[in-house]
């Protein structure tokens, strides 16, 4: 088995393409803040020719198809298609598994590299209060009816202090899915999260006592994992993406940012302004990622302070790595 911390490189870059911002479930930790990303399905046309303006390196570019619930747009499958025939790296579609518009009949598994459905609970008791009642038997029956079409599919789990006593059954559930990639995520901030009375975020101690040991065992099971490093260890470089690597998370009210933990506040370093991609002036995120703490991730530091904890003398114990940098383990 490999284990490997990816590396932020400029070879590479992700298009993660907010497509509308509706959905069909309320989950209690959506990150989707509409004041700031607007309630607008886009259009196809506008959907093709924002997709454009990343053409030049869509070679080297994966991209993710997410909502809201991106297959409640009725062009979904088109969308899928010029993607493809644009000639992007990878082409994942991020679901709840609901898959509406029979989307499954009107793309192949030789337009889509994955689909990513979002669990976040062993059991439908725990996945349910947080997802909605019912969300747990559609993405299970989602899972099956996609992979009986010959589609590869990634899960995506994402932790909290509602779901980590479950994480440690999710080996015995996947093994028997036909899952190709498990995604363990952090609980961001923002969103629904940001506004919630509870802690939410778990401590470095259960993450670090939890997290890796269930990675490797969905990984001997012949998945690929992936999880965010967090918390770097000592003497880590501490690197942003944003200083980096090309990432885009674009939102369908024309607002892009180069980092999600951003996305509940004006701050976006990019806009798409009549279908032309535009810099910002300052003052914005990419202004902010060239300064350096002693608590690493600024942003985090700003933003989401809850799982920074300090010594006697107002030191950090600890720093937080980049939200996007990953652990990953292969096979």
């Amino acid at each position: 088995m490999q284990h490997k911390t990816v590396a932020f490189s400029k070879k590479s870059s992700n298009l993660f393409f907010h497509i509308l911002t509706k959905c069909n479930l309320s989950c209690s930790h959506c990150y989707i803040n509409r004041e700031q990303h607007g309630d607008m399905t886009l259009p196809f046309d506008t959907i093709r020719d924002w997709l454009g303006l990343f053409a030049p390196k869509a070679p080297k570019t994966n991209l993710v198809l997410l909502g809201g619930e991106p297959t409640l747009h009725p062009d979904l499958y088109l969308v899928v298609r010029e993607a493809r025939r644009l000639g992007f790296r990878s082409i994942t579609i991020d679901t709840n598994g609901y898959l509406f518009h029979n989307i499954l009949d009107k793309i192949t598994p030789d337009d889509l590299d994955f689909l990513s459905f979002s669990l976040d609970g062993a059991t439908p008791d725990t996945n349910d209060k947080i997802r909605g009642k019912g969300s747990y038997d559609a993405v299970l029956s989602g899972i099956h009816r996609a992979k009986s079409k010959g589609f590869s599919c990634a899960m995506i789990y994402t932790v909290s202090d509602k779901n980590i006593h479950e994480l440690a059954r999710m080996p015995a559930l996947v093994k028997g899915l036909g899952i190709d990639r498990f995604f363990i995520q952090v609980i961001g901030m923002r969103g629904e999260s940001s506004t919630s009375s509870d802690t939410l975020q778990v401590s470095k101690d259960i993450w670090l006592g939890t997290i890796p040991t269930v990675a490797e065992k969905i990984a001997a099971q012949g998945i690929v994992v992936a999880y965010p490093k967090v918390f770097l260890s000592d003497g880590e470089p501490f690197q942003c993406a944003g200083n980096v690597s090309d990432n885009y998370f674009v939102f369908p009210n024309g607002r892009v940012y180069k980092c999600p933990i951003c996305e509940d506040f004006p701050l976006h370093s990019h806009e798409i302004i009549n279908n032309r991609l535009m810099a910002l002036p300052p003052i914005n995120e990419t202004d902010l990622f060239k300064l350096t703490i002693p608590e690493g991730c600024v942003m985090n530091k700003m933003i989401q302070p809850g799982n920074l904890t300090y010594d006697t003398d107002g030191k950090p114990c600890h720093r937080i790595a980049c939200c996007l940098l990953k652990q990953e383990l292969t096979p």
